[in-house]
């Protein structure tokens, strides 16, 4: 019989079941949320699982916070480093929580969760998956024991305000804090945790056995919202008149039968004839569940992994990144770290003087892409840069410049980077690899056939890039790559409609495409933008009549333009403009009239 290894990861606890014949033992280790892990930590906590048991033959790992394909991956890259010949399969607590369900599995389920956080989640027997929440206590959670602490402090003080008694229930609460005014819960709510604010949940549950209205209200809102949401659910993996069977769990649930009982009885109201019973096996049971069947699986493999798979998103091949000149050594550089200052200097410029010739070399192409840009504004469609690192950034400060320079709306012109706002100013670890991330920043940024899709990888091969330019493709927009390795081949299926790529050469820093890759990156952009403006009506002459003169600096600009068109004096295009709302079109419309 295979050895099995099943591993539920919380918020508060971790759990892990081995499995040999017929015999478990169970582990107990620390709390585990993927997002609130650094590498470091999560193989930390990897590591001491493995060396609590011998190596299985299949592992199942729900991990609380690995919600998305990103998640997964990374979660599984660290597995194999503890587990490398064990089949393995990588997914969150919710689906360990409902595989826990060992009873006949042929019927839709959904899991219906409350506990410090709450979440609904389904599986229908043919594999089809739906989630209601799951979005965190800010967002999310409704229904959850966070929300309920949250509605009482929040009822507690309104009734307060309105009608100048503190009630029972508050009374309640300041006893459980320690607090000996309203006026304290201000302070004590503002550096309390999610887990200390769900805490006060049970104060609610208590107020409300003996009939407190504010207790009543808060807890039938809940229930309700609860049943919705659990039936909302439902509705996403089959009709209505089809069975469903529904199961509660988490601490709120399980612990609160009375409440558990009521949320079942407006499930029952909202659809007739579901089934309705708490889950009580722990969640690693579920792991356990799933490892078993991976086992099953995977009998004829040696390893397996069974995460979500998604459609192939075709990128150039791994072996085309060690020919990238971005990666070659450069010849004059080899003694860069001993090499006089000045002279280094010398060397850096010499370098950087290159450029407007090898990126002359691809204009053609830049002036195909400006034609475009500038029919897409005309016709109120958007420029997209997307890109990872130094790349991503450099799009991201192109897109926010825009604004102030063509008073555009922020809308026209986007950057995307790998790994979102936080790898702005930190490396966000795995971000620019998965190619599903930069399709999803495409779809859920509503790329259409109106728009331009420009994506922006040195070495010519970032997979999220890649992932971006497959999802602008698809959904008609105009793409393009911009790359800085000229022998890149493209994948057959996956082709941007026109790829810009200067050679540039190796850096003088072998790898670091934030200089000369970086530089001619910032060039190109300009180039794009600046000139698709001006042919938009953006630019008169050379100057920027539609600036945004948000500072001093700008509004003393702006007097100078207005006086430059209409040769008014200062006071009179200060004037005109202040009656214009510093708009320089309109001034100099108003001056044009005299």
């Amino acid at each position: 019989m295979p050895e099995l290894l099943g591993i539920e990861c919380g918020a508060t606890h971790t759990v892990a079941l081995y499995e040999a014949g017929y015999k478990i033992d169970r582990a107990e280790f620390g709390p585990a949320n993927l997002r609130l892990l650094n590498d470091t930590q999560l193989n930390r906590h990897l590591r001491k699982i493995a060396e609590q048991f011998p190596r299985p033959d299949a592992v199942a790992i729900g991990m609380a916070g690995a919600r998305t394909e990103t998640d997964k991956k990374r979660l599984y890259r660290a597995s194999t480093s503890f587990w490398p010949s064990s089949a393995l399969h990588i997914t969150h607590d919710l689906e360990t929580a409902i595989a826990s369900d060992t009873s006949n599995n042929r019927i839709h389920r959904v899991l219906v969760l409350s506990g410090t956080g709450s979440c609904c989640y389904g599986q229908s027997p043919d594999g089809t998956k739906a989630k209601l929440g799951g979005w965190g206590h800010i967002l999310g959670d409704k229904g959850s024991g966070y929300e309920i602490g949250l509605r009482a402090l929040k009822a507690c003080v309104f009734y307060l305000d309105r009608d100048g008694t503190w009630s029972s229930l508050g009374q309640r609460l300041l006893r459980r804090l320690q607090l000996n005014s309203p006026e304290l819960i201000i302070d004590w709510v503002a550096q309390a945790n999610k887990a200390e604010i769900a805490g006060l949940a049970q104060e609610v549950f208590a107020a409300w056995a003996k009939r407190d209205k504010i207790a009543v209200d808060i807890l039938n809102g809940s229930a309700d919202t609860l049943a919705k949401d659990a039936c909302a659910c439902a509705r996403k993996l089959t009709a209505k008149t089809e069975p469903v069977r529904f199961l509660l769990a988490g601490g709120v649930m399980l612990n609160q039968p009375r409440f558990a009982a009521k949320v079942a009885k407006n499930i029952r109201t909202r659809r007739p004839g579901s089934r309705i019973l708490a889950l009580k096996n722990e969640s690693a049971t579920g792991a356990l569940v799933l490892a078993r069947r991976l086992a099953k699986l995977s009998s004829a493999k040696p390893k397996t992994n069974t995460q979500n798979r998604h459609r192939t998103i075709l990128l150039p091949e791994l072996e085309q990144l060690e020919k990238a000149p971005t990666e070659q050594r450069h010849p004059r550089s080899m003694q860069l770290d001993r090499m006089p200052l000045g002279k280094a200097v010398d060397l850096f410029l010499k370098e950087d003087r290159q450029l407007p010739k090898a990126i002359a070399r691809e204009k053609n192409k830049i002036v195909r892409v400006i034609g475009w840009v500038r029919d897409t504004f005309q016709n109120n469609g958007r420029l997209f840069y997307s890109g990872a690192g130094t790349s991503g950034r450099l799009g991201v400060l192109d897109a926010s410049e825009c604004p102030p320079t063509f008073r555009t709306d922020p809308e026209q012109v986007q950057g995307i980077i790998a790994g979102g706002q936080p790898a702005l100013h930190r490396s966000i670890e795995g971000a620019e690899d998965d190619p599903e991330a930069g399709a999803e920043a495409v779809q859920f940024r509503g790329v259409s056939k109106k728009d331009v899709f420009i994506g922006i990888a040195a070495s010519g091969r970032t997979p999220f890039v890649w992932g971006g330019i497959n999802e602008a493709n698809r959904r008609g927009a105009k793409t393009v790559l911009l790359c800085f390795n000229p022998g890149l081949k493209l994948p057959h299926d996956n082709r941007p409609d026109v790829v810009i790529k200067p050679d540039l050469g190796p850096e003088l820093l072998t790898g670091s495409t934030r200089l000369k890759s970086g530089t001619a990156t910032k060039l190109i952009l300009n180039i794009i933008t600046t000139l698709a403006m001006a042919k938009n009506g953006k630019v008169i002459g050379n100057l920027m009549v539609d600036l945004d003169p948000s500072n001093t600096k700008l509004r003393d600009r702006a007097v100078r333009i207005v006086r430059q068109l209409t040769r008014a004096t200062e006071t009179e295009a200060a004037a005109a403009l202040d009656q214009s709302n510093w708009n320089i079109k309109k001034a100099v419309a108003r001056l044009s009239k005299r």
